[in-house]
């Protein structure tokens, strides 16, 4: 681009300040121009090494910025949202992309209404050797069936260990929708949660069925003090048995791919993505669906 996107951040948490900020202020084709947060010295720890502005209010924020980043809770997420892509501004948004399915079908619409560009970091999905091995399976086909397994004790320690939105809404929330985007990816479209199940110690058991008729599951914790957390994925099929490899691309090296990604978008017009807003709101069908399975 001939210049830099000014981009606008909403949050100043633990992952805003690891990834989002100095992703946003490294990447040549971006500025962090300003930062907002419900609490005014969050936002002012954040932007001040970067010298962006601390504003009093995300309308504030919209008036000065082309873009939007989010570091937020989803509900909190959905409804600025909304608004940045009804006033024009592109979104980078947080998984989920909202609370709830009809927050995330307004969120979508508002997207597409306003052919805005819009990315969801879905972390492993901007890791080059997930598209390297997922282009792989694609080409040799036959797969059956697969496996994912979200192990973690993210919820008892650690910097995201005091979020409440994380512990009301727990991994189906937060580390499920990088389990079945995976899932989704690998052996095709989920199309039904067969089976959900939340166990008193917080454990998270799927069964989903995928257009073409594989069968995949998965298993979700944070409460389990595993160092590290194992994050795991496999298909099987025809041609045996293959298991994601992870060669260790970072949460900020994705986040500069997505960058990437997004300033070219925006520079081309273009409005489509893998990871796009309809993307976030596939996962959070996903989502409802699963959580009224262990409800029933």
């Amino acid at each position: 681009m001939d210049e830099q996107l000014r981009v606008g951040l909403v949050g100043a948490g633990p992952w805003a300040h690891r990834v989002h900020a100095p992703g946003l202020a490294d990447h040549p084709g971006t500025r962090l121009t300003a930062v907002w947060a419900r609490r005014p010295e969050a936002a002012e720890e954040l932007a001040h090494p970067y010298g962006a502005a601390v504003v009093t209010s995300p309308d504030e924020l919209l008036s000065t910025v082309d873009a939007v980043a989010f570091a937020v809770p989803p509900e909190v997420q959905a409804e600025i949202a909304i608004k940045a892509a009804q006033q024009g501004k592109h979104v980078i948004l947080e998984k989920p992309i909202a609370s709830t399915l009809d927050d995330a079908e307004r969120l979508a619409d508002a997207v597409t209404q306003s052919g805005v560009a819009s990315l969801v970091m879905l972390t492993k999905r901007f890791a080059p050797e997930t598209e390297e091995q997922l282009a792989q399976l694609h080409a040799a086909g036959g797969w059956i069936g697969g496996n994912a397994r979200w192990l973690t004790g993210a919820l008892l320690d650690g910097p995201y260990s005091h979020s409440p939105w994380r512990h009301e809404r727990g991994p189906l929330d937060d580390i499920g929708p990088h389990a079945f985007d995976l899932l989704d990816a690998a052996l095709g479209t989920i199309t039904e949660v067969v089976t959900a199940n939340r166990s008193d110690a917080g454990l998270w058991q799927f069964v989903f069925a995928h257009e073409g008729g594989a069968t995949s599951s998965a298993t979700l914790t944070m409460t389990v003090p595993l160092n590290p957390s194992i994050s795991e994925v496999s298909v099987f099929g025809e041609h045996g048995y293959r298991a994601f490899a992870d060669r260790g691309t970072t949460a900020q090296q994705s986040y500069t791919n997505l960058l990437d990604d997004f300033v070219a978008m925006v520079d081309s017009g273009t409005t489509t993505h893998r990871c796009d807003v309809r993307r976030g709101l596939h996962l959070q069908r996903i989502i409802e669906q699963a959580r009224r399975k262990s409800e029933a």
